[in-house]
């Protein structure tokens, strides 16, 4: 499978607006300067020689500086902010680093990855600057960019007729640093930030003069050429509000032309000069919907009986049916067994008389509140378990569902040629795969896992795709499944070192493992690799971001080191066909690209903790829909710009009153929500026709 890039508009704006604020700038291609004329190293064939005369030395090509004014570059991000409707910056906001600092922000799952590599090569195209430095917080990030500005190759030699040079920083490679600076096209260096603010010996050789680097530094080298830095996450490397990091501050050794920062979560804010926050996403449907299935324990004084409801069906030629599993005596002793349960029914007897259940006979399914009652006053709601409820218990419950949703997700996409995926996240490799010896079993998920999926192909009913039928049924349960995770010298699976501290505690640094995530990334969407259920280690979050992930399943405590935000942003991109298609067409894009997370809380706290989340980085949109909001924004008309005025304003503001589209607080209604999505909005009155 190849993938297919789509020029989308949302990301071509995010990168003109970055180019935009340097209008005026002359283009200057190959400005040329002299390498460090101490002795230089330079690679010969395969050979690592010494060049000692200083007319041996490859001329070196930098990022020209500045042919505008700072006055200039401000005036040109005032006019990016009013075109993106952005709030208006006081002035040029600076820091210890860099005096020209730019925020771009966008939502996780929408592409910033492929927007600012896109814009290196705009800015070379228009400006001539050729000198680039992604900096991010961690080697997930660093190896997850490196494969994606690999797999862009192709498309934008297709766009710009050339291609970037890419490496990622290594202390011990040094000629990747010698070729950065004398080659005249693009190049791209990609770093994390531990490489070069680290205490260990092969992190502080950039600041070292190195024999084999011709008694140069190599930070000296890099600093040469000017290059324009570009920090992912940036809120993982600057430190507080308050005080710099010292790790950002050291990026001043790099002597930036710029900085160019990108992220959905900003914790400092300089020139905001694009937004595609979580709302916007949603709304412009470039990220999946979210759907949630929360599982907890609800305490009952006195309850005994073992109880999960796990859903309510409906049909409309019969009452709701309840789906609720208990416990049943058996000749090999008590199992607990999902049975499909009507009003009247006695659990008693259906379990084969356990005392336990005495007094427990349905009274009501309620499907509309999702909660079934019985005659003793008990009542429960789906996804509630009652009674006997330990830690595996739950465990099993969130397996089970997480399989019953991949079925249904399944038989939908297999026709469209989707494959499925679902991801669990785990706390430790044990409970995955146990090593004793030279031997290898399965651990106590993957046991329960396979019993499940077991049961659940048992259980499916019928099937009406006969190919899909076919393909299920072909696949056994102990070859579905796999686990990623760090390996040790031997090449058994084991825990990864995670880190304790600061914005990136609770994630690892495990080189190969990333590596084989990225490098299965293409294999995991073909129908022929039957893996479909992949469990990793909690700690290699970040490394995943396969498109076709359509649940995810935490099988850990939840902690305050992972907000719910990150818990889904794992499975947030819009899915990819076995064509490498995406699957983005507007009238069916949110049908196909539903992210079910399986919690391991209930359905209202993981959802109140969600909208926390996202809440707060919405902070600096605007709430109210009035006419001092409208007024002096921008709308395009064709190709047309057209200023909103203060009495087209009162117009809109009168629209959205006279139609309920607005409540008294003069916020947006669900009800404007509705009519968008359904595109039943009133008509616009006779003034304001033209620019609807």
């Amino acid at each position: 499978m190849n993938f297919r890039f789509k020029k989308q508009p949302y990301q071509l704006s995010a990168v003109k607006a970055v180019v935009d604020c340097f209008k005026g700038q002359s283009k200057n291609d190959g400005i040329t300067y002299r390498i460090d004329p101490k002795k230089a190293s330079k690679q010969i064939g395969h050979t690592q020689g010494l060049l000692d005369l200083e007319d041996e030395l490859p001329p070196g090509f930098k990022n020209s500086d500045f042919t505008i004014s700072k006055d200039t570059i401000f005036e040109n991000i005032h006019k990016v902010q009013r075109d993106q409707n952005l709030p208006l910056s006081d002035k040029l906001e600076i820091n210890s680093v860099c005096d020209i600092n730019l925020d771009v922000e966008m939502e996780t799952g929408t592409g910033k990855t492929y927007v600012y590599t896109r814009t290196c090569f705009e800015l070379n195209k228009q400006y001539g600057w050729n000198k680039f430095i992604i900096v991010v917080p961690s080697i997930a990030i660093r190896e997850g960019v490196y494969q994606s500005i690999e797999l862009t190759r192709e498309h934008f030699q297709e766009e710009y007729g050339k291609q970037a040079k890419s490496f990622i920083y290594n202390s011990k490679e040094l000629s990747n640093i010698e070729s950065y600076s004398s080659d005249a096209g693009i190049n791209i260096m990609i770093i994390n930030v531990q490489a070069f603010n680290a205490t260990g010996a092969d992190n502080r050789r950039i600041y070292e003069e190195l024999d084999e680097f011709g008694s140069r530094r190599p930070i000296d080298v890099i600093k040469a050429n000017r290059p324009i830095l570009i920090i992912d996450e940036p809120q993982k490397i600057e430190g507080s509000a308050k005080k710099e990091s010292k790790s950002f501050a050291s990026l001043k050794e790099f002597n930036p032309l710029m900085i160019l920062r990108y992220s959905a979560t900003f914790k400092k804010r300089y020139n905001k000069i694009y937004r595609l926050d979580a709302l916007d996403a949603y709304n412009q449907k470039l990220v999946k919907k979210i759907s949630v299935k929360g599982i907890s324990v609800k305490g009952l004084t006195g309850v005994n009986a073992y109880l999960y409801l796990q859903s309510i069906e409906v049909s409309p030629s019969k009452a709701p049916v309840a789906k609720l599993e208990l416990e049943i005596k058996t000749k090999s002793g008590i199992k607990r067994v999902l049975r499909k349960i009507e009003v009247n029914d006695d659990l008693y007897e259906l379990s084969k008389e356990l005392d336990q259940y005495k007094g427990y006979v349905v009274s009501e399914i309620d499907a509309y509140k999702n909660k079934i009652f019985f005659k003793n006053g008990v009542e429960l709601s789906v996804g509630e378990a009652v009674g006997d409820v330990n830690e595996e218990t739950i465990r099993r419950i969130q397996i089970r569902e997480t399989i019953k949703a991949h079925f249904q997700k399944e038989q939908m996409l297999f026709s469209k040629g989707i494959k499925v995926l679902s991801l669990f996240f785990i706390d430790e490799v044990a409970k995955y795969r146990i090593y004793e010896n030279e031997d290898e079993r399965n651990g106590e998920y993957a046991k329960i896992f396979e019993e499940e999926y077991t049961a659940a192909v048992k259980d499916i009913g019928l099937i009406y795709d006969k190919d899909y039928e076919e393909y299920l049924l072909s696949i056994e349960a102990s070859k579905t499944h796999n686990g990623y995770f760090a390996k040790d010298k031997k090449g058994k699976l084991t825990d990864p070192k995670v880190k304790r501290r600061g914005e990136s505690a609770g994630e690892a640094d495990d080189v190969d493992a990333y590596d084989l995530i990225l490098k299965d990334k293409k294999r995991l969407l073909s129908f022929e690799e039957k893996t479909r259920f992949i469990f990793s280690h909690s700690a290699l979050r970040e490394g995943w971001d396969n498109p076709n992930v359509f649940v995810i399943c935490t099988l850990k405590h939840s902690d305050n080191t992972i907000s719910r935000r990150q818990e889904v942003g794992r499975g947030m991109r819009i899915s990819l066909n076995k064509y490498g298609e995406r699957m983005d067409h507007p009238e069916t894009v949110h049908q196909i690209n539903v992210l079910t997370v399986i919690a391991n809380e209930s359905y209202k706290d993981f959802v109140t903790a969600l909208q926390q989340d996202i809440s707060e980085t919405l902070s600096a949109r605007p709430r109210v829909a009035d006419a001092n909001y409208f007024t002096g924004k921008y709308i395009h008309i064709g190709e047309e710009k057209i200023r909103i005025t203060e009495d087209m304003a009162e117009g809109i503001e009168y629209y959205l009153i006279q139609n309920g589209y607005v409540d008294r607080k003069k916020n947006i209604s669900e009800k404007y929500h509705e009519a968008k999505n359904s595109n039943t909005l009133a008509p616009l009155p006779d003034d304001l026709k033209e620019y609807g």
